[in-house]
């Protein structure tokens, strides 16, 4: 079932150690991601439960602990790792945009980000 229904989360941030050299698999950095999670809410919006609904609380621990418990080269493979484990852990979602940043990377250039978004389905 297709649905325009999203629940966001925005500005979850983490300190975790990914990136395609050793010494950033070392040294760590900052990411912040941005989630919109596609799922059908109507039944929530009229009953008021949390039980019919997408507890967004959970799914932002779940990305942080995924993103933390585990190491990549990269942001692709580390975005494709979150959003398969949310698709696999919360059976209402239907669809996952998640777009992923790393704040003030290392290399010969100044820039607040680099990222990738991606767009996963059921």
């Amino acid at each position: 079932m297709a649905t325009s229904d999203t629940i966001l989360i925005g500005g979850l941030e983490f300190y975790a150690y990914h990136g395609a050299s050793d010494e950033e698999q070392t040294i760590g950095h900052r990411y912040r991601v941005e989630v919109k999670l596609h799922v059908d809410t109507h039944k929530a919006g009229l009953s008021d439960n949390l039980n019919d609904t997408v507890n967004y609380a959970e799914v932002a621990l779940c990305i942080q602990e995924v993103a933390q418990s585990s190491q990549h080269r990269l942001l692709e493979s580390l975005a494709e790792r979150i959003v398969s484990v949310l698709l696999e852990q919360f059976q209402r979602v239907e669809a996952v945009t998640l777009k992923i940043e790393k704040r003030l990377p290392p290399f010969p250039a100044i820039v607040e980000s680099v990222g990738v978004e991606i767009y996963r389905t059921r």
